[in-house]
């Protein structure tokens, strides 16, 4: 029994490669697919998700079944994660080829339609987003995009940004200056 668990049923060394080719591999896929991150995902892109870790499995453990040997695996995911992400802090030029640069999909309150079809998303997936961000609708927008992590961030016209603190305490100064007067 001990010797299932912790014998390992090919070399170390190919359970590295296999590992860390299968997460280049995904890593490219998924960069290359879009930039919806996972709060994003509808429920067709979390099937898909789902079952890429199942269809990869055997890839990464190979005939290996052994407890021993999905840990390993485990820690070299984690562990070739990790220096991915340093090295995209690293070097700019690195982080856009790995995680791409920001795609505008909306400018002065027009849909830019091609963007949307480039990154698959439907116009009312992104109005929601909008809403989410204080916008009524497209006119309001100076400009959307999409990040390369996903996230939608839209950027206000001045006449439809909500009232800060600062707008409210300079209309109140003038309004007691009028009066005052």
């Amino acid at each position: 029994m001990w010797n299932d668990l912790v014998h390992l049923q090919i070399p170390l060394g190919e359970k590295v490669i296999r590992t860390v080719a299968v997460y280049v591999l995904i890593a490219a896929i998924l960069r290359f697919v879009g930039k919806r991150d996972l709060a994003q995902l509808n429920s067709f892109d979390l099937v898909v998700m789902l079952l890429l870790s199942n269809v990869v499995q055997n890839a990464i453990i190979g005939p290996d079944n052994s407890l021993l040997g999905g840990a390993i695996g485990a820690v070299v995911l984690v562990a070739a994660d990790g220096a991915v992400v340093r090295l995209i802090r690293r070097s700019d030029r690195l982080a856009r080829l790995m995680e791409g640069t920001p795609t505008v999909l909306a400018s002065d309150g027009r849909w830019d339609d091609r963007a949307l079809r480039e990154e698959g998303l439907r116009r009312a997936d992104v109005d929601a987003a909008l809403r989410r961000q204080n916008a009524n609708d497209v006119s309001d927008l100076e400009s959307l995009s999409i990040e390369p992590g996903g996230a939608i961030v839209a950027t206000l016209r001045p006449e439809a940004q909500a009232a800060t603190k600062a707008d409210i305490a300079r209309i109140e100064a003038k309004l007691d200056a009028l009066l005052r007067q």
